[in-house]
């Protein structure tokens, strides 16, 4: 037993053993860590996904809901992914957002109802009102005026059995388009929706004429610009003083 001993004692007094020892034990320890943290980033995670397109304002529901395994790591990568089920039930997708089918739900787009106020009238500036242009497919040119872009209003009618016809607005920006259910028409990407207004934030004199030009039946024409009207705007001002004269010449004034 003693000689047994004193072998081990020389054994692993000597260096080339000591640092062989010590390799395999480093090398075991690497092992098992690396299979760890692999484990641990490739064990599958449940989480939500959509199952259909949900657009912008929609109160998403459980029947909207599907499950799918991902690997852990796609989770902690992404902070924003909503992993739990309850966060998105009965919540709403935000304004001017999608959730396309087949994706992953991120707080970023989903809000409680409280916080859901009607993107197109926030943060419009005082002395601004909404004006709404009624429109369609034909005046909007196919739904190819998008909100954000600056284009000019025109104004058409008959005087004396004459045409008037010239540009009463100048570089007025599109606020938002709706269908007739107040729906916003660019928001879904799998559902064609049919542009019922157009709506502008306007200071109020510039309202007030739009407004009686309506009344006086005068047709108010979008016309769209390129993409260099809209990239270099210049100020939203009435063009054609004849016209605004002749709209106001035919109103009643206030005092």
């Amino acid at each position: 037993m003693g000689n047994l001993l004193t072998g081990i004692k020389r054994f692993l007094s000597n260096k080339n053993t000591v640092t062989i020892i010590c390799i395999l034990v480093g090398v075991a320890v690497l092992y098992v860590g690396y299979n760890w943290r692999v484990n641990q980033a490739t064990s599958p995670v449940k989480i939500p996904y959509a199952k259909q397109e949900i657009t912008s304002r929609t109160k998403i529901t459980a029947d909207m809901i599907g499950y799918t395994e991902v690997p852990s790591s796609l989770v902690s990568s992404s902070k924003n992914i909503i992993t739990n089920v309850g966060a998105i039930i009965d919540k709403y997708v935000s304004y001017g957002a999608t959730i396309p089918e087949n994706s992953f739900f991120y707080s970023t787009l989903v809000m409680d109802q409280s916080e859901m106020p009607d993107s197109t009238f926030a943060d419009i500036p005082d002395g601004y009102t909404i004006f709404p242009l009624k429109v369609n497919m034909d005046t909007t040119y196919g739904n190819s005026i998008f909100p954000g872009n600056k284009i000019d209003l025109y104004v058409e009618t008959k005087v004396d059995g004459k045409v008037m016809f010239g540009r009463l607005i100048q570089s007025i920006e599109v606020l938002a388009v709706k269908d007739n259910q107040g729906q916003h028409v660019f928001e879904s990407t799998t559902e064609a929706r049919t542009p019922s207004v157009m709506l502008f934030a306007v200071p109020d004199d510039i309202f007030e004429l739009l407004e009686k030009a309506e009344a006086l039946n005068l047709t108010i024409k979008p016309i769209p610009r390129n993409s260099s009207y809209t990239q270099n705007p210049g100020d939203t001002v009435v063009d054609k003083k004849e016209i605004e004269d002749y709209i106001n010449a035919n109103s009643v004034p206030l005092s």
